[in-house]
């Protein structure tokens, strides 16, 4: 069974950054947020950092905290589930805020930009790459 198979709603590609807490929000923890979705996101993580199973990631950028369970550890990956996908607090004691379908479509479009540009900037990378390799080879003699 793929990873996509098992998903319960579908995932976004992103580039935000978050802040995990946990240890009753003692600790803190700064993290990229590569996909997201209702039910969970997949986290990028200093190499030195462990977190419990059990935290609370905090998007700045959306003003929205998750308590969520990890699920899986990979290198310095790691898969989270919210733990109530329903529940999206935009802070200590505020109301939740609903997502409007015009934000919803905003979301979808911004995941098709970023997905254009990463295949852009592996193209340009490959473009410098072919540029540094014609640098080093050695000058051919005209015959």
């Amino acid at each position: 069974m793929g990873e996509d198979e098992r998903r319960g709603s579908p995932r976004q590609k992103s580039f935000l950054r978050g802040i995990v807490y946990y240890n009753n929000r003692s600790a803190a923890a700064d993290c990229l947020i590569r996909d997201i979705s209702e039910t969970g996101a997949r986290l990028e993580l200093s190499e030195s950092v462990i977190i419990p199973y059990e935290i609370d990631l905090h998007i700045p950028k959306k003003g929205e905290t998750f308590r969520a369970r990890v699920q899986w550890r990979h290198g310095d990956g790691v898969g989270i589930a919210f733990a109530n996908p329903v529940t999206k607090q935009a802070g200590a004691g505020a109301p939740e805020k609903a997502e409007t379908p015009e934000q919803g479509q905003d979301i979808v479009g911004l995941a098709a930009r970023v997905q254009r540009l990463e295949a852009e900037v592996a193209s340009l990378k490959r473009a410098v790459k072919q540029l540094l390799d014609l640098e080093k080879a050695p000058p051919r003699l005209p015959i």
